[in-house]
């Protein structure tokens, strides 16, 4: 079955497009360039052999799949990347090509390369992310609705404070990511520059200003905190998403209905129900966000790696890594769309705040009967009343104000007021609005 079929529908089209063999191919050509000219301007390989490099290797045709078929014998693509790239230049320049480096530097500094832009992108997804959500925030701010606790009905809040959390989940996790460091990788066969001195950290140094990568303290062969934190901070921007995905298809069932994902043509139609309308976009967020979690697995697992060279752990990061990566991208995309397009309805979170007879209200009016009944009273009548009010679908505050222990007792506007879901919405507003203040402080960027 094509990889198509089963996995690129979860990730960005744009990320997979350019993130192929060829892109990976063209990365790792991009650090040994660099390597070429680092070693250059230091003296240590003569004035122009970079350029002549860079000219050859312009006019050949690298293979990537004559690469790919070469990694099962090497182990990692730049083996086969090396010796073919050697075989491409002249006599004359072969002895310069990939000096002082190991085939870890270079698959590690173009996988840096390869991901770089992919952080942008990412960035600039949570970014629209934000203004989407601050956009729900403000138009939802005072639209009441139930507050569910372990799938139940519980008490009233707003639709803006929940937009509001999703929010903060979103830009907690993308500041995070956005402090992850991409750092070069050079260090030679065991990491410590051999036969070339205290110049090797010179050039490391050199290397990632040219490449536009962080320079580490030293090389990370097996150090793999680099990893750790990337594979990490994915994960984070995942369960936001997911956490998303999971709220708005719960709201969007059909006895809910206090939500529904934006219309598209053919978005959500069934194989064979037509009536339906799936919360497809919900379900390709939490398909992304599972699979990154279980390569957030493999990373974990991988990051204590043995002595100088990793075994086996070190190749188990590469697909997890970048199709996390292109996962949590494709994620972004949908949660943006839903976010942007979330259609809202008030009408029936309205509705559903009177579903369980009004009883939802019943913790504020055993407050306001307690000081008359006792608390054990008030609970007893106001739970009584809500059963009563759901099974003769009669307002909540109607079967109240004619109860034996409440009639006279009890003022009837302040009975109505405890009654009433818009009135006992705690600190939902000023929720929204310290959320609001907080995505636009300086950290925020």
């Amino acid at each position: 079955m094509p990889a198509g079929f089963l996995k690129h529908p979860f990730m960005s089209q744009r990320a997979v497009a350019e993130c192929d063999d060829d892109a990976m191919v063209r990365a790792m050509l991009t650090v040994e360039l660099a390597l070429a000219e680092v070693q250059e301007a230091s003296g240590a390989i003569p004035h122009g052999v970079s350029q002549q490099m860079r000219e050859q290797l312009a006019r050949a045709d690298l293979d990537a799949s004559e690469i790919a078929q070469g990694i099962a014998s090497g182990g990692n693509a730049a083996i086969p990347f090396v010796k073919q790239g050697r075989a491409l230049l002249t006599d004359d320049l072969k002895r310069y090509w990939h000096q002082g480096a190991t085939s870890q530097d270079v698959v590690d500094s173009a996988l840096m390369l390869l991901l770089k832009p992919r952080l942008a992108a990412l960035d600039e997804l949570l970014l629209r992310c934000r203004s989407a959500a601050l956009a729900l925030m403000e138009v939802h701010i005072d639209t009441p609705m139930v507050g569910r606790t372990l799938m139940q009905q519980a008490l009233p809040m707003t639709f803006g404070v929940k937009v509001a959390h999703w929010a903060i989940g979103l830009e907690q996790a993308r500041r995070r990511l956005f402090a992850v460091e991409l750092p070069v990788q050079l260090g030679g066969a065991v990491g410590v520059h051999s036969g070339w001195d205290t110049l090797g950290l010179e050039w490391m140094d050199a290397l990632a200003g040219r490449l536009g990568l962080a320079v580490p303290v030293l090389p990370w062969h097996t150090d793999r905190y680099p990893i750790h934190a990337l594979g990490t901070a994915l994960d984070a921007v995942a369960g936001a998403a997911e956490k998303i995905a999971l709220d708005v298809s719960l709201l969007t069932q059909t006895e809910v209905g206090e939500v529904a994902e934006p219309t598209a043509p053919g978005m959500g139609e069934s194989s064979s129900m037509p009536h339906k309308r799936n919360p497809v976009r919900s379900a390709l967020i939490r398909g992304a966000a599972r699979q990154v979690h279980g390569h957030t697995s493999v990373l974990l697992n991988a990051a204590a790696q043995p002595l100088e060279r990793g075994l086996g752990e070190w190749h188990a990061e590469w697909a997890p890594l970048t199709e996390s990566a292109l996962l949590v991208e494709g994620a972004l995309e949908q949660v943006a769309v839903l976010l942007e397009g979330l259609e809202v309805n008030p009408a029936n979170m309205h509705r559903n705040l009177a579903a369980a007879g009004g009883g939802i209200m019943a913790e504020p009016v055993a407050r306001l009967l307690a000081p008359t009944l006792g608390m054990e009273q008030a609970k007893a009548v106001s739970a009584e009343a809500a059963e009563t009010s759901r099974r003769e679908a009669r307002p909540y505050s109607e079967v109240l104000a004619e109860h034996p222990d409440v009639k006279g007792a009890v003022n009837p506007d302040a009975l109505r007021e405890a009654c009433d879901p818009a009135l006992y919405l705690g600190s939902s507003a000023a929720q929204v609005m310290r959320t609001r203040k907080w995505l636009a402080s300086s950290s925020a960027h």
